[in-house]
């Protein structure tokens, strides 16, 4: 009998100690909002986003986060972090659907208790597209021998391989894997490219995988960066001749341009390369369509080699700070597969800018393109900010509230139109991560937030890159060895 009281007395001791914290008493009020890890204050977020865990920045021994939505209440603490249940988030997340969540933050340093001002995470109305999918790299262009096209489950901390070069990838053949991309949002039809040990672009197509080679006799490359239509089982690429060099003395670290690039369509069916566009003297790049396929928009640049000493490449690097890109489009009727002549939409050499990657909203009514200094691979460029153009008045404005003074970079909007996402790297200047903003129906950007992480630290720990974030609907049906089978073929 005694022996049993003892287990039940252990039982409940137990329980208590994996309990909720209290409020700390006496604690000295601040006044000021709490600096914490990632920044969620006074962020809206999606109606299904996971758990937004942070850290606190400013250095204590404990912290303890009081969130409350009308009569739910619940406390946190994980020595300098807020780690919040999964079960008890849902809940005060779906009780503050279009509201807010208040949060007030206390922190313990040398035995006393301050008490910071609270803040709010607002709750939109609207859901966001429940995965995205990125690319995981080291900041550099000489180790790419452990690199992965990972998904991730935006609703939970769930996340998995869609391929590892790990599966095929040894020391003297090297791999590189880059460039995913969706149709219409869904993963059945989907690509990524193999460069390099038995390269190719691999498609699914309807569910079924295979790897092609789309470099022509009349084209500069294989296909390089790519943009499923919407509706049809096309697919345009530009082709170019990429090359890099690295800065001596520069705060962009690395130079990545094309001394020469096109547009070509794909026919996924019947395994057809047809020319868009051969422009001489324009650098031509970056596709992407109208949400009902009848307009393609792309980057192009004018720059004509004037020498007649100096190797095309030594050339464009002693001018590159020349290159300014544009944006065009160009109208397709699908029935014909002919495109309509190139038309200006945004002339950023006149303003003696340059603009590339740019995405149309789902209601075709917003263009959002990465806006730098000059040249198109503002990946690297600090002076990258993210615009927003209205494509009825044309006026332009920047979307503060993703942009920060370091590079922004592949814009792109969720399936739903409300939220903007884009690669920042706003953390360090090193490392891109995928940071995310409320986009209003009138065009208006929110403060934006980092995607958040089971362990709020991930971001400072894992020295990888996040590239090229893209949003999903669902997951990658088909399985990483599937993907390498192929790949091996």
């Amino acid at each position: 009998m005694t022996k049993n009281i003892y287990i039940i007395l252990l039982s409940v001791v137990f329980l208590f100690s994996c309990g909720h914290p209290s409020v700390p008493q006496g604690a000295k009020e601040q006044g000021k909002l709490p600096t914490i890890y990632p920044d969620y204050t006074e962020v809206t977020i999606p109606a299904n986003l996971c758990p937004p865990n942070f850290m606190m920045e400013t250095p204590c021994d404990e912290v303890v986060a009081q969130f409350s939505v009308g009569n739910i209440e619940y406390c946190y603490s994980e020595e300098n972090k807020v780690i919040i249940d999964e079960g008890e988030w849902a809940e005060m997340r779906d009780a503050a659907k279009g509201k807010s969540i208040s949060v007030k933050v206390y922190a313990k340093s040398n035995g006393e208790w301050t008490a910071y001002k609270p803040f709010s995470i607002n709750v939109a109305k609207e859901d966001i597209d429940p995965y995205l999918s990125y690319r995981l790299i080291e900041p550099s262009y000489v180790i790419y021998n452990d690199l992965s096209i990972e998904q991730r489950d935006i609703t939970s901390f769930d996340a998995s391989d869609i391929y590892n070069n790990q599966l095929y990838n040894t020391p003297d053949k090297q791999q590189c894997i880059n460039c995913h991309s969706y149709q219409d949002y869904k993963t059945s039809n989907m690509l990524f490219h193999v460069r390099q040990n038995n390269g190719g672009t691999v498609i699914v197509h309807d569910g079924a995988v295979e790897k092609v080679d789309l470099k022509r006799d009349s084209t500069i490359s294989a296909g390089v960066y790519p943009a499923w239509h919407p509706k049809e089982s096309l697919i345009a690429f530009s082709t170019n001749t990429t090359q890099q060099s690295f800065h001596t003395k520069d705060n962009d670290k690395i130079e990545v341009f094309d001394t020469a690039s096109d547009l070509i369509l794909y026919d996924v069916e019947n395994h057809k390369v047809s020319t868009i566009s051969q422009e001489k003297d324009e650098l031509e790049c970056f596709p992407t369509w109208s949400p009902d396929g009848k307009t393609l928009y792309y980057t192009s640049a004018h720059f004509e080699y004037v020498s007649d000493t100096l190797d095309e490449q030594v050339e464009f690097v002693m001018r590159y700070k020349e290159v300014k890109y544009n944006i065009y489009s160009r109208s397709f009727d699908a029935k014909s597969r002919t495109f309509g002549p190139a038309e200006l939409v945004f002339d950023a050499a006149a303003i003696d800018k340059s603009a590339t990657l740019p995405r149309i909203s789902p209601d075709g009514k917003y263009l959002t393109f990465s806006l730098g200094n000059y040249g198109c691979f503002h990946v690297w460029h600090n002076d990258a900010d993210i615009m927003v153009m209205d494509l009825k008045t044309k006026e332009v404005v920047a979307a503060d509230g993703l942009n920060s003074n370091f590079s922004e970079s592949y814009p792109s909007f969720s399936s739903n139109g409300r939220w903007l996402m884009c690669a920042s790297r706003c953390d360090d200047g090193n490392h891109t991560r995928p940071r995310i903003a409320y986009f209003d129906k009138n065009g208006k950007c929110g403060k934006a937030f980092l995607l958040p992480q089971s362990d709020p630290e991930r971001y400072k720990c894992m020295w990888k890159s996040f590239n090229r974030p893209e949003f999903m609907v669902e997951p990658v049906k088909i399985s990483p060895q599937q993907f390498a089978e192929k790949i091996k073929e």
